[in-house]
């Protein structure tokens, strides 16, 4: 059975900013997944963002939405408690709202993997005490 794969901001940017260090790694793992790759509105409003000076990247990044490659897959309204719950117990780690998400997507879908390149995920644990699989460029 396939893990699903939370997508977050590092992994999406890189695959779709030449420029970005984790490029080709990013690529090479984009092309291996046969599923669309999960995510939430929070890391797509940090992709749309962080893409505004790439070439094409705001399109692209569109595309992949519209062909349901990535596809969003949380409501903070139905997990607020358990979101703002993270957020409070790693206060003094650089957590943004959008990590808050997809910790608590990793706790929703037990067989799920996320894809990033942000090394904070390694000491964030789902339900308080289980590692969170990683898909990263180290």
């Amino acid at each position: 059975m396939a893990r699903t794969v939370l997508a977050d901001t590092g992994a999406i940017v890189a695959a779709l900013r030449s420029r970005d260090k984790h490029h080709a790694w990013a690529r090479q793992q984009w092309s291996g997944l046969t599923e669309p790759c999960l995510t939430c509105e929070a890391v797509v409003s940090e992709c749309f963002f962080l893409l505004e000076g790439a070439k094409e990247g705001k399109e692209k990044l569109s595309q992949l939405l519209e062909r349901g490659v990535i596809r969003v897959a949380f409501d903070f309204a139905d997990s607020k408690q358990e979101t703002l719950s993270l957020l409070r117990r790693y206060h003094d780690t650089p957590m943004s709202f959008a990590d808050a998400c997809l910790v608590r997507m990793s706790e929703m879908f037990a067989e799920s993997q996320v894809f990033t390149t942000d090394s904070d995920f390694v000491v964030c644990r789902r339900f308080g005490r289980q590692v969170i699989p990683l898909i990263v460029p180290w």
